[in-house]
């Protein structure tokens, strides 16, 4: 299957983070990360996709320098998944992904997982866009400016 063409040129970057990040098995590779798994066998069977396309992803992940691996941190001969700085850096996009998620997709009574604060043991409140004075941010009060 041909891979569609870069957008390292783009000067959006929602479109440079799509190009990344944006097909469904790598966002939930980085979710199942954020979960603590590491090893290539624990992703596979957490998203029952084929060995050949997880080595895709993951491979695509490490160059984009979204998860590095490293030698098994129980000394066996396997290597671990970690995520990166910037791989952690997309827990508020996994988080805000996971709430619309919650809001939009669940029936009322219908039952799914929720994100947890550890130090209060409540669920994470959901996220806005703030201005810089904290107000919420509604869509029709920002505007994109492209550069020239």
């Amino acid at each position: 299957m041909p891979r569609r063409k870069s957008t390292h040129t783009e000067t959006c970057p929602v479109a440079r983070s799509v190009d990344v990040i944006g097909d469904r098995w790598s966002l939930l590779i980085v979710r199942d990360a954020f979960d603590g798994m590491r090893r290539f066998g624990d992703f596979q069977r957490s998203l029952g996709m084929a060995r050949n396309i997880l080595a895709e992803r993951l491979r695509r992940l490490v160059e984009a320098d979204i998860l590095e691996t490293r030698p098994a941190s129980d000394g066996t001969a396997y290597q671990e998944y970690v995520l990166t700085a910037k791989g952690e850096s997309l827990f508020p996009v996994v988080v805000a992904l996971r709430q619309w998620g919650e809001r939009n997709l669940f029936s009322h009574s219908e039952q799914h997982s929720q994100l947890i604060d550890k130090s209060t043991g409540q669920p994470v409140p959901y996220m806005v866009p703030q201005t810089g004075d904290g107000d919420v941010l509604a869509p029709d009060d920002a505007i994109v400016r492209k550069l020239q």
